[in-house]
């Protein structure tokens, strides 16, 4: 039971060292019964703390049968779930009863994230070994489906024709990774990508934006979806032609399911909670995330790169969690501008071995003309596609 339990789920203290305890025997490969347990608390000092052999044999006679066991530890899980409840109830009454200056967002936020936390740990041991027949009924299901759509994208459509044709869309479950150096068009992709789900696909999608502000990242879209020079929305100098567009373009993002999220240093926790209320909402069909390296881990004093890794490895189970697309975007190293050939590879993702190892597709944008000012290529992006998991 193991994989089911944890230590902290048994109420009595006694109980949490006994466990504790049978684990420890386990990994010595003895067999933990009512007399190893009792020795192995005696040679510790600490039989008393437990009621020492006595109550050891006792525990082990009122057990009716240990083929009941993963019964018996669902229960004592559950038991656990419901303190932890009991716990966070008590806690979130006494922020709103004594807010201390809080505001009530916050109070919310922090109440959403405690019981989430209690939800995760409640599943745990939940979703064990899947049986093969079932896992291959399942395969055999989607292949039927795909051989009757042949060639046609199965996953959330980009509106990049090309793109799609290779990815054949962007796959629920996957963590997709966009990245590229400042200035390469990460977010007009990321955009563009959203725009068309929302508005062509009528899927809801969730952008949390923690460089731009709500409003910033509309002018993008209403830039886009019109076809208008940034320029003249960022100085307000439109041309006649140019604002019928606009308020046409301003119609269509009105009715489109799209929710940005511009709240700064958003930790993988607060993002989960957040998509997954969304999720509850709407039919939502993609994440984006703007982007990856301006998230923050409460409390976490490691090194950069493992804090990556905790991000990366959050959203990957957002993705598996809500079987949605997660798009991330991220920053490239500056060592590739030391290099003749600046095309993106996989050895310039910042922290690059936690993004590279959770990724299941990792998109790098290059363009030409940022580098060469002669390029033949002026106005063109290059998408490389630099990892395909399922590809």
């Amino acid at each position: 039971v193991a994989d089911r339990l944890i230590e902290s789920d048994f109420y009595r203290r006694d109980h949490q060292m006994i466990f504790r305890a049978i684990g420890e025997l386990q990994n010595q490969s003895m067999p933990p019964d009512a007399v190893t347990l009792g020795e192995w608390f005696e040679s510790q000092g600490i039989a008393e703390l437990v009621g020492g052999s006595r109550y050891i044999l006792e525990l082990a006679s009122t057990t009716p049968s240990a083929a009941n066991i993963t019964a018996y530890a669902d229960i004592v899980r559950d038991k656990s779930v419901l303190r932890k409840l009991i716990d966070a109830g008590t806690e979130i009454t006494s922020d709103g009863f004594e807010p201390e200056g809080r505001a009530t967002q916050a109070i919310l936020e922090k109440a959403e994230m405690s019981v989430f936390r209690i939800a995760e740990a409640g599943a745990r041991g939940r979703q064990g070994f899947v049986p093969m027949r079932a896992a291959v009924k399942e395969a055999f299901q989607q292949l039927q489906q795909r051989f009757e759509n042949k060639g046609a994208i199965t996953g959330l459509p980009t509106g990049f024709t090309d793109l799609d044709e290779i990815t054949a869309g962007l796959q629920p479950s996957d963590l997709i990774i966009v990245a590229a150096r400042p200035s390469m068009g990460k977010t007009a992709l990321a955009v563009n990508i959203a725009e068309y789900a929302a508005i062509k696909t009528k899927k809801a999608v969730a952008v949390f934006s923690m460089e731009m502000s709500a409003s910033q990242l509309a002018f993008r879209l209403i830039s886009s979806l019109g076809r208008i020079n940034q320029q003249h929305l960022r100085t307000g100098d439109l041309q006649d032609e140019e604002w019928p567009r606009v308020t046409s373009a301003i119609t269509l993002l009105g009715e489109a399911k799209i929710f940005i999220d511009d709240t700064p240093g958003l930790s993988p926790v607060e993002l989960r909670s957040r998509s997954r209320r969304l999720k509850r909402e709407h039919d939502l069909g993609l994440i984006v995330v703007d982007y990856l390296q301006l998230m923050a881990v409460p409390g976490n004093q490691e090194n950069r790169a493992t804090e990556i890794s905790e991000i990366t490895r959050g959203l990957k189970a957002l993705a598996k969690e809500l079987n949605v697309p997660v798009m991330a975007l991220s920053q490239l190293n500056r060592s590739l501008e030391q290099r003749s050939d600046k095309r993106p590879v996989m050895a310039d993702l910042r922290e690059s071995g936690a993004i590279e190892q959770d990724a299941d597709v990792i998109l790098f944008i290059y363009r030409d003309e940022v580098y060469n000012k002669d390029s033949t290529d002026k106005g063109m992006a290059e998408i490389i596609i630099s990892k395909q998991r399922n590809g």
